[in-house]
């Protein structure tokens, strides 16, 4: 059993508790269900910002604690402050140390669409993502089949969410990708053993129509390096690690974004 497999069986029983914990309708009744969700294109598209989306991720299964020290609202206060177009935040706990109230910590500070970094595999967590002031939902292909991404990613239209699509190889881009999804990602790092290349994304950014933002993920630790994709038609990074493992990751993102 992979890593990834061990995650999804894990969420299928994490699922189940949190609906009889906090009901559907519970959720349709917080604050935050009824505002307004940002648009994740215009922000990508705004020429004052620098296309990075930027994430607070305080672990990994494959790294362990990069950093639990930082609070999210300097983190994620800092990350916009730099210029980024939209703030990511994991909020899966046995594996990423994240939480439902990181989400909310990050909503408090931010004038910038929040993505809710999840794995996502029922539409509970998409009214979940609505209720804690989330603006983008990630759908991964590696564990959605082309049914359920339909499925999910027309629940998130619905509520007025924008949708993330990611792949990592053609054939998990040709079965999901649909008119539902607002932006594809690449992501460069395996999720079964999690190595990292850059190939990935140089590989499938021709197949990925115009009609979608393109976003490259994971394993983008230079300035160089977005140069490099946006020479090829990339138009998003998302960048976590490479910030979130040093003591300030505020200032740290402010020293890369001179560079690019």
């Amino acid at each position: 059993m992979t890593i990834l497999d061990k995650i999804i069986a894990h969420k299928k029983v994490e699922v189940e508790r949190a609906k009889t914990n906090v009901p559907f309708n519970e959720l349709e009744k917080k604050p935050l269900f009824t505002r307004s969700c940002l648009s994740l294109p215009d922000a990508v598209h705004d020429s004052r910002k620098n296309g990075i989306i930027a994430e607070y991720k305080r672990a990994s299964p494959s790294k362990g604690i990069i950093n639990d020290r930082v609070p999210v609202a300097t983190v994620v206060g800092g990350y916009q402050d730099a210029g980024v177009s939209a703030v990511s935040v994991l909020t899966d706990n046995p594996f990423f140390n994240g939480s439902l109230g990181d989400l909310d910590a990050a909503r408090a500070v931010l004038n910038i669409p929040l993505l809710r970094k999840e794995f996502i595999i029922d539409e509970y967590q998409i009214l979940e993502a609505k209720a804690h002031g989330a603006d983008i939902i990630l759908l991964i292909a590696a564990v959605l089949d082309a049914e359920q991404v339909k499925a999910l990613s027309e629940s998130a239209k619905s509520l007025g969410l924008n949708v993330l699509l990611e792949v990592h190889n053609r054939e998990e881009l040709d079965r999901t990708m649909m008119d539902s999804v607002d932006a594809i990602g690449v992501n460069n790092r395996n999720l079964n053993d999690f190595s990292v290349s850059l190939d990935h994304s140089l590989e499938l950014v021709g197949l990925i129509p115009e009609r979608f933002i393109k976003v490259s993920e994971s394993g983008i630790s230079n300035p160089a390096t977005i140069r490099q994709l946006r020479g090829v038609g990339f138009e998003g990074f998302l960048i976590g690690e490479n910030f979130m493992k040093t003591a300030d990751p505020a200032s740290a993102i402010k020293e890369f974004v001179k560079e690019i």
